[in-house]
């Protein structure tokens, strides 16, 4: 029998948690081939979820970890469209049968592997999430909701209290206040609704309900989120968030169910989830007005409002979660779907609520885990799951139930003395920083399915660690406790996800551990990661001391790390109490409002005169950056004219259908991977003498926001901490830097190392190595700011419904791609609106503007006179190496270089052979002459993965070569003829394609509302000087460890186990 489906289908532990890498090290070739047959075998016919899903998932980790290092590494494949296709119409299985049919075809390859990796991955997490869905609906008092079509069947019935009139022609409203939660520990994310229902016996939290006031600000703790209901006079439902300042009419069913219309879908999510709006009316032709009616009487409707009190969302606090909560809570008491209008819940009441929450997050587009409703419960509470039993609709089905049980630890299980000493000793803080766990829950999820030996370790010392925890909270052992989530932070956590710390959190920690010394007791991390909410506990006596404190350690570190790390908000220390009553209500006289409520109500007169001042200012600015950038007003104008004629478009991207695009034949690459006879040692000679001879420099390009690496925060990827490298946390620049010392040092020379950067990155660039002292960089060290800048520009509606019907792209789930179709319908009606093809100006100063393409980064050493230091640093300059800031693996390897040098070619491109994840083109033969395709270009009859290689972007440039190819020559930088130079620049883009893009800009506070928009901007690309006959270029294939490009945090797993290793060979740390 398979070995790995003897550790799947085990009754016996010791067998079930057998790490997967454990067994595939010892497997050859075949036989882990062999293991995937008969695993896919398995997953078709077994009617085990987490069978099934845990059989998918080794598919998955097989062949992307374990197999590819077995296959021939110069074989290359071709991935078939049809299935690349079929994935992005989430038919996975469809997709995987298609693979498997070009394995049979071609046999095993990387390419085809990594196909099959992200099929088999796609297809466990959509059962996942599909069994999920089923059973929040299965969850008993949830059940109708699905059931009801029509406003004659609705069951619920406003309060005659919230009815009734007084005198004066008011009435009153329900409030419901709600603390949020914080947890001293979550034994490894075990709450994550998969973890909790395959292992319910490892799935623990304790997890405490706070009320919040910031320190020096306010009086009193309260808590944070207040929400109201009350009965209007119109056939409406109305809705307002005194935070968001925020504020809609509902008028039909259908705007109900529209969450991406406005910034209102969690208070939508709630009247939906609560059964107000129950979701088995969507669809069915009805109207709000008689569904309204039916429950509040004839020209009645409902008025939502919530506050929440200074806290960001992803904030680790699972705000959003409560607030949802509260929401749920209100509107099912207001209904009669509780025993008491006021007052608190009963267990069966909360348990409801939890489960309501579940399906409003799925209905949102969102999710957490179930600790997340914690402050729906009062105190202290251990919360666990619970093993599924033949009453539960999970039963046979998973091993556990969907929700858990709550236990609320009483005084004589954890007396008030130690309750007291928490909160003298614990100072709880919001660090300022937001991201997006949803990727690292699923890393979490992976990993937990895989089994890997330290993960599993790591996950049974949480549970010990909770345990001890618990032990120490009742004792009212503060220093213990501090110590034990201390190591909890260290240990199991680090362990299991390595990206649950960062830079920022380091930093507080080491300052704090340098401030207070023995006096500090240890650091907790609240929810999925650290940065934002977090605990760090004191002795009593300095508790006060340290809370000041705290407020100028963060604020120090955050300033330091603005620009490389994704803050929401600036750093906030709390006073806190715990919630002795979970959440509750009241009914409030009609004049009585939220709290803050007159300060943060809506602008309901549009703006106002500081905002005109702001604007007036924001305009100066804009002109001033793009006077200093190199802005070409009448170039702009005419780029105007080619948008709104269509001459420049997305269509227009794309190379004439009549085009004939074949993949490379043999000898248009040159092999240069790792034991290639193209890499002899007299190729290593040649590089190495150019290198010690000062003949070769580097060239970063470091320009980015990091849009796909922050969500569109606006910071700068070169300066981002991105992961453990030698014991410390390493930004993209220091790893760069690492790279070229260690390879300098071993030839005797500095190797000078430039880093393009913008008008968002320069000063930030700058900064950051001044602090840092240039990372104690031996050889020379330039920055090269951007000299050519465009306008964005509202995109048209002819491009926005190419972008979103003509190109391919992933659909999502059923609820997601919803929201995702009704966010672009409120975008064509804004494009619209604002203006076709008009200059985008409604944000920020610095958003507004955009680099011109990755073209540009070279000539702008011209433009900029740093080519010009260089040479007169370095005359003996010849070649450059210019790669991507995220193409980590490129370095200055002699014998690539030798290899080049002995070529003779102007500019030689690294490719790498392509996997699933390589999108953006290819090198092709275009009506049989080689070159590079961008994706932009690629005709929709054609697909880039039937081109075997990818470009990497990393390339080597013969300086004199390239000079010519301008028609200038090293004389000409030197005399630094900028008029020259920037008409022989032009004249060489004019040669060039012009491509638009559309680009997802994240809308700057103080710049309207917040949102994020898609732009139009144009640019010219680097690879198309392949187009050129008299570039002279050539082509490298490299292993893909030089040249796989790092894009996303998603992909930080994978990296580390297949790249990270050989990294830190290639560095030299300072």
């Amino acid at each position: 029998m398979s070995k790995l489906l003897t550790i799947i289908s085990s009754e016996e532990p010791e067998v079930r948690n057998i790490a997967l890498a454990e067994v595939c090290a010892t497997l050859t070739m075949s036989e882990l081939l062999d293991e995937c047959v008969a695993l896919d075998r398995f997953r078709r016919e077994s009617e085990n979820l987490y069978e099934r899903v845990r059989a998918l998932c080794f598919l998955s980790a097989i062949h992307r970890h374990h197999l590819p290092p077995l296959l021939p590494a110069e074989k290359t494949g071709r991935i078939p469209v049809a299935g690349t296709n079929l994935l992005l119409q989430r038919q996975f299985a469809e997709a995987i049968d298609v693979f498997h049919l070009a394995v049979a075809e071609q046999g095993a390859c990387g390419a085809l592997s990594s196909a099959l990796a992200h099929g088999y991955h796609e297809l466990a997490f959509h059962a996942l999430g599909a069994q999920v869905r089923r059973a929040v609906q299965e969850v008993k008092g949830n059940q109708w909701m699905f059931r009801m079509g029509h406003p004659a069947d609705h069951p619920l019935i406003v309060s005659e209290e919230l009815l009734e009139r007084k005198p004066d022609g008011s009435r009153k409203k329900l409030c419901e206040r709600t603390p949020v939660r914080m947890d001293l520990s979550h034994a490894g994310w075990s709450d994550i609704f998969f973890l909790g229902m395959d292992y319910p016996e490892g799935a623990q939290v304790l997890n405490i309900s706070v009320d919040l006031g910031v320190h020096g600000a306010e009086d009193q703790p309260a808590p944070p989120i207040e929400v109201q209901v009350r009965v209007i006079d119109e056939p409406v439902i109305t809705l307002r968030s005194l935070d968001l300042r925020a504020s809609a009419r509902v008028e039909s069913l259908g705007e109900v169910f529209d969450f991406a219309k406005d910034d209102l879908g969690l208070l939508k999510a709630a009247i939906i989830a609560s059964g107000v709006v129950p979701p088995g009316i969507e669809g069915s032709g009805q109207s709000l007005e008689s569904l309204l009616e039916r429950m509040v009487g004839p020209g009645r409707g409902i008025e939502l409002v919530s506050s929440v009190r200074g806290i960001s969302k992803g904030s680790r606090l699972a705000v959003s979660t409560n607030l949802l909560a509260a929401l749920i809570a209100v509107l099912m008491r207001s209904t009669g779907q509780t025993r008491s209008l006021s007052g608190t819940l009963s267990e069966s009441e909360k348990r409801l609520v939890l489960a309501r929450a579940v399906l409003g997050e799925w209905l949102g587009g969102s999710g957490g885990g179930w600790q997340d409703c914690g402050g729906v419960w009062p105190g202290i509470k251990l919360i666990s799951g619970v093993p599924a039993s033949a009453m539960d609709p999970e039963f046979h089905v998973s091993r556990g139930r969907l929700l858990p049980a709550h236990h609320v630890f009483d005084e004589d299980e954890i007396p008030r003395s130690a309750r007291k000493a928490l909160r003298d000793s614990l100072v709880l803080v919001h660090g300022g920083m937001t991201q997006n766990v949803g990727p690292m829950l699923e890393m979490v999820t992976e990993r937990y399915l895989l089994r890997s030996e330290r993960e599993w370790a790591g996950r049974l010392e949480a549970l010990r660690l909770l345990d001890e925890v618990v032990s120490c909270l009742k004792r009212g052992d503060m220093r213990g406790l501090g110590r034990a989530t201390t190591r909890n932070f260290r240990g199991p956590l680090q362990t299991i996800l390595p990206w649950a710390t960062n830079l920022y959190t380091e930093t507080l920690i080491e300052r704090v551990e340098e401030k207070f010394g023995d006096d500090f007791w240890g650091f907790c991390m609240f929810g999925g990661m650290s940065g934002g909410g977090m605990g760090f506990i004191f002795d009593p006596a300095r508790k006060s001391e340290a809370q000041d404190a705290m407020g100028w350690i963060m604020k120090e570190a955050k300033d330091h790390l603005q620009t490389a790390l994704p803050f929401a908000m600036d750093p906030v220390v709390y006073d806190f109490q715990i919630n002795a009553t979970g959440t509750s209500a009241e009914l409030l006289e009609s004049d009585m409002s939220l709290s803050g409520e007159e300060e943060r109500a809506p602008d309901s007169a549009g703006k106002g005169a500081g905002q005109a001042v702001n604007q007036r200012e924001a305009t100066e600015t804009l002109k001033t950056l793009l006077e200093e950038n190199g802005f070409d007003r009448v170039a702009h104008g005419r780029l105007r004219e080619d948008v709104i004629s269509g001459r420049v478009s997305l269509q227009s991207n794309r190379l004439p259908s009549t085009s004939r695009i074949d993949d490379v034949i043999s000898g248009d690459v040159v092999d240069c991977t790792a034991g290639s006879e193209n890499l002899s040692r007299e190729s290593s000679e040649v590089g190495e003498a150019a290198i010690a001879g000062g003949e070769i420099a580097v060239v970063t390009l470091a320009a980015g926001a990091a849009s796909r690496w922050t969500g569109g925060a606006g910071t700068c990827k070169a300066l981002n901490p991105f992961a453990l490298l030698g014991g410390r946390h390493r930004t993209f620049l220091e790893v760069h830097l690492a790279k070229s010392r260690k390879t300098g040092l071993s030839l005797g020379v500095g190797i000078p190392h430039v880093f393009t950067t913008s008008y968002l990155t320069h000063g930030p660039t700058s900064r950051f190595l001044d602090e840092v002292s240039q990372y104690n960089y031996e050889g020379p060290l330039f920055l090269s700011p951007g000299r050519t800048v465009g306008l964005r520009m509202i995109p048209t509606v002819r491009d926005l419904k190419f972008a979103w019907e003509e190109l391919p792209e992933q659909q999502l789930d059923p609820q997601q791609q919803k929201l995702r179709d009704s966010v672009r319908s409120g975008m064509i009606d804004w494009a619209r609106a604002t203006g076709e093809a008009q200059d985008y100006t409604d944000n920020l100063p610095t958003q507004c503007l955009h680099p011109m393409g990755h073209f540009y980064e070279v000539p702008n050493l011209l433009l900029n006179g740093t080519l010009r230091a260089l040479l007169q640093e370095r005359p003996q300059l010849k070649t450059l190496l210019v790669h991507n800031v995220d193409t980590l693996g490129a370095f200055v390897d002699p014998a690539i270089l030798g290899t080049h040098l002995k070529s003779g070619r102007g500019i030689t491109l690294e490719v790498i052979s392509r996997q699933l994840a390589d999108r953006g083109g290819g090198l092709a033969r275009v009506d049989g002459k080689l070159r590079l395709v961008e994706g932009l270009a690629m005709p929709q009859s054609y697909s880039e993965y039937g081109l075997s290689y990818f470009n990497s972007m990393t390339s080597w440039v013969d300086l004199d070569q390239y000079l010519s190819l301008l028609g200038l020559d090293r004389e000409s930088v030197l005399v630094n003829d900028r008029k020259q130079m920037g008409e022989a620049i032009r004249a060489l883009v004019e040669r060039m394609p012009t491509y638009l893009t559309l680009k997802e800009v994240k809308r700057g506070a103080g710049s309207g509302s917040p949102g994020v928009f898609p732009v139009a901007q144009v640019e010219h690309l680097w690879g198309d000087l392949t187009t050129l006959p008299d570039s002279n270029c050539g082509y490298f294939l490299v292993d893909r460890q030089r040249g796989r490009q790092l894009k996303s945090p998603d992909e930080l797993d994978e990296w580390v186990a297949q790249s990270a290793a050989h990294l830190e060979g290639l560095c030299a740390w300072s």
